[in-house]
C-alpha cells in the first residue's frame, strides 16, 4: 500500500446509542464486524521494528496476528495472539492501548495509529464464536504444585503460564466467583462477565484448579500452604481492593460508598437485577462520584444505569488533567454524566437520620505541576457552595487487603502495605513471590497480566532449582 492509499484514521468503532446505553448494562462497544476488521489490518505498515510490541507488556506479536486478519484466518491470528495472552478478548475490551501498544505505533507518528485492540477483540471474540473446542497439545506433567493467591488477570495469566510448562497449579480465590477486579470491578457494559468465564473456562481446561471462597490468610497462611498443603512456590497477586477515603466530616453517613463496594455491589453481587438477586443498592436520584479515574467514570456510568437523574463526576483538577481513558470520559459524556472539575468535597452532611443531603464544595485553581506532572490544585478563597446529593462514592483510590501481611510475619511489605519484591517477584521469604497491583499499587489489567507472566517465569526458574 501506499503512502496515498494509506488511511489517516481508525475505522469507528460502532456504539448503542448514547441514550439508550445510559438506561442498559449490556455492552456499550459493539466490536467490528469482519469486513471492518480487515480494512483497519490494512493499515499497520508491518514495520521490520515493530515498536508496538516494545509497548505491549505480554509482548503480544502484533504484526503477525494483524496480517493474518488481512488474509482472514482468524484462528491462526488467535492462536499466535495466546501464545502470549491468555486474556485477549479481556484485553481487547479494557486495556488502554493508547497509552501502551498503540503509543507506539509507526503510523500514529502521521496519523492515527492502528487500532490493535479493536483488532485484537475482533480476533478474540470470532474465536469464541467460530471455533470448535479443540483439545490442548500433551504438556509434560511436572511433579511440583504452584499456589497462586488471587484470580485476577495478573494470577490467571500467572496460572496459565505455569500449566502449560506442566505444573499443578491451585488458584486461591476469596470470593465466591473467580475473576477478581474483572468480574466485581470493571461494569458490564464495558467487560460482560460471560466474556470473562469464557476466558477462565479455557484456563481450567489446561488442568487449572480454581478454589473460591478460599481466603488465604484465614482458612490458611503462607506457611501452611508451603509445609502442609505441599506448594513449592507461591504467588501473591491479591490486587488493591482496600479503599482509600478523603478523611473529611460525614463520611461515616448513610450513603456514602467506596467505589470498590459499589462496584462489587453492583457487578459481582447484582444489585442492579434486584429482587431478581437479593443484594439492594439504594442511591437516591442524585449521586456524587469523588475522583476522576476510570473507576470514578465506571461508578458514574453505573449509577445512570440504576436510574438515577443526576450522575455527577467531581474533581479536584481540569479536564486536560482527567487520569480516565479519554474513551471512557466521552462515553460518560455521551451518556449525561455531569462534571464538576476544579471542585472538591470538604464536607458530607447528613439528616436527623444520617443519612447523606448533601456536599460542601471547594473551588481550585491549578498552580504549578506537582511530582506527577499534573499541575496542583489550589483552594480559592471564599468560593464554598453546597450541592444536594443522596449518596456520594468515593473513587479516589485503593491499596492493598493488609490480611496476608498480618498474618505473615516474614513478609515485608512497604509502608502503603505493598509487598516488596526484587527484579524477579521474588518476596522476603524464599519460593513466594508477588505481583500486580498488591505490589505496584493499582495499575492496569494489562500491567497485572504482564506481572504474572514475569511471575510465572520466575517461578519455574525456581522450581527447577529445586528439582537440579
Amino acid at each position: 500500500m501506499s503512502k496515498k492509499e494509506i488511511v489517516k484514521k481508525k475505522y469507528d468503532m460502532p456504539l448503542q446509542d448514547a441514550a439508550e446505553r445510559a438506561k442498559s448494562f449490556t455492552e456499550v462497544a459493539l466490536g467490528y464486524d469482519m469486513e471492518t476488521a480487515v480494512l483497519e489490518a490494512e493499515r499497520c505498515l508491518q514495520c521490520k521494528k515493530p515498536f508496538c510490541i516494545e509497548g505491549c507488556p505480554v509482548n503480544v506479536p502484533i504484526p503477525d496476528f494483524i496480517k493474518l486478519i488481512l488474509e482472514q484466518d482468524f484462528a491462526q491470528a488467535a492462536s499466535i495472539i495466546k501464545e502470549k495472552n491468555s486474556l485477549p478478548a479481556i484485553c481487547g475490551r479494557v486495556c488502554p492501548q493508547e497509552s501502551q501498544c498503540e503509543k507506539h505505533c509507526i503510523l500514529g507518528k502521521k496519523h492515527e495509529p492502528v487500532a490493535i485492540g479493536r483488532l485484537e477483540r475482533f480476533v478474540a471474540d470470532w474465536e469464541m464464536q467460530n471455533t470448535p473446542e479443540l483439545k490442548n497439545p500433551s504438556i509434560p506433567v511436572i511433579d511440583q504444585k504452584v499456589a497462586i493467591i488471587g484470580s485476577g488477570p495478573s494470577g490467571l495469566t500467572c496460572a496459565a503460564d505455569l500449566a502449560k510448562l506442566g505444573y499443578k497449579v491451585t488458584v486461591f480465590e476469596a470470593l465466591h466467583t473467580p475473576g477478581g477486579v474483572l468480574v466485581y470491578g470493571i461494569p458490564e457494559f464495558r467487560l460482560p462477565k460471560s466474556i470473562v468465564a469464557q476466558e477462565i473456562d479455557k484456563i481450567k481446561e489446561l488442568g487449572v484448579e480454581i478454589r473460591v471462597n478460599s481466603v488465604v490468610g484465614q482458612l490458611w497462611t503462607i506457611d501452611e500452604l508451603m509445609q502442609e498443603e505441599g506448594f513449592a512456590a507461591v504467588y501473591i497477586c491479591t490486587g488493591a481492593g482496600l479503599p482509600y477515603f478523603m478523611d473529611i466530616p460525614g463520611e461515616n453517613l448513610n450513603g456514602v460508598y467506596s467505589a470498590n463496594e459499589f462496584l462489587t455491589r453492583v457487578n459481582l453481587m447484582k444489585a442492579y437485577q434486584f429482587p431478581k438477586h437479593l443484594t439492594p443498592i439504594n442511591v437516591g436520584e442524585r449521586v456524587a462520584v469523588i475522583g476522576g479515574g476510570n473507576v470514578a467514570m465506571d461508578s458514574a456510568r453505573t449509577a445512570l444505569r440504576l436510574g438515577v437523574d443526576n450522575s455527577y463526576i467531581i474533581y479536584r483538577r481540569s479536564e486536560k488533567e482527567l487520569p480516565a481513558r479519554l474513551e471512557e470520559i466521552e462515553h460518560a459524556i455521551e451518556e449525561g454524566v455531569e462534571f464538576k472539575l476544579l471542585t472538591s468535597p470538604i464536607e458530607i452532611l447528613g439528616d436527623e437520620e444520617g443519612r447523606v443531603t448533601a456536599i460542601v464544595c471547594q473551588n481550585y485553581e491549578l498552580g504549578e505541576p506537582d511530582v506527577s506532572g499534573r499541575r496542583t490544585p489550589i483552594p480559592i478563597d471564599n468560593s464554598t457552595y453546597t450541592m444536594e446529593v443522596d449518596s456520594v462514592i468515593m473513587a479516589i483510590g485503593q491499596g492493598p487487603n493488609p490480611l496476608i501481611p498480618a498474618s505473615t510475619p516474614d513478609l515485608k511489605v512497604n509502608k502503603r502495605g505493598n509487598i516488596l519484591t526484587n527484579v524477579a517477584g521474588l518476596t522476603s521469604i524464599p519460593g513466594v513471590f508477588a505481583g500486580g497491583d498488591v505490589v505496584s499499587g493499582a495499575a492496569t489489567v494489562i500491567l497485572a497480566m504482564g506481572a504474572g507472566k514475569k511471575a510465572a517465569e520466575s517461578i519455574d526458574e525456581y522450581l527447577k532449582g529445586l528439582r537440579n
